[in-house]
């Protein structure tokens, strides 16, 4: 009868003390860092909604932050075409330093969708392009026109710009060279 009456006052004593445990946890408990701080053992544990007069949160930034990640997209959205290019690389030969200079890149809408250059984006701030802008139909001819001020370079160089459009094989990489002399 001792050994039943022990058992029953250690099982009474444990399940007070499980339940002043449980109430000391939920005292310290955080809900939500942007809702209620914290919840009293008398308090509801229902989250308490943010003030309406504060703007909302921002979106979530997008996964992937990269920008020729997103000018490939850009580009795959439209129907795949084919074009051909009179020509993918030039030769400026001698540039006086600090000169200027541009070349026109032609191509040919060779397929059977609308063109669409969805972006160019040369390899350095030294090269300025610009492009065709509206859709190019089969058979018409569009370009990519690139602008390289040669003010910071001495000597042969070599840059490049990369086009995104809907085609297969992008980016289409048009290259240039100079030699920059005083």
């Amino acid at each position: 009868m001792k050994k039943i009456t022990f058992i029953l006052g250690l099982a009474a004593i444990s399940l007070v003390a499980c339940k002043k445990e449980v109430s000391t946890i939920q005292a310290d408990t955080v809900v939500d860092s942007t809702m209620a701080t914290t919840a009293s053992p008398d308090a509801s544990m229902e989250p308490q909604t943010m003030d309406p007069n504060l703007p909302p949160p921002p979106p979530p930034a997008p996964a992937e932050a990269n920008p020729e990640a997103a000018a490939m997209e850009a580009a795959k959205k439209n129907p795949v075409t084919t074009l051909v290019l009179s020509q993918s690389n030039f030769d400026f030969k001698d540039v006086k330093k600090g000169q200027v200079v541009d070349h026109k890149y032609e191509f040919t809408n060779t397929g059977k969708n609308p063109l669409i250059i969805s972006e160019v984006k040369p390899g350095c701030g030294c090269t300025v392009p610009d492009y065709t802008k509206t859709p190019i139909l089969p058979g018409k001819k569009g370009f990519v026109n690139l602008k390289f001020d040669s003010s910071s370079f001495d000597g042969a160089v070599n840059k490049y710009a990369d086009v995104y459009a809907n085609v297969e094989n992008m980016p289409i990489k048009l290259t240039f060279s100079a030699n920059v002399v005083k």
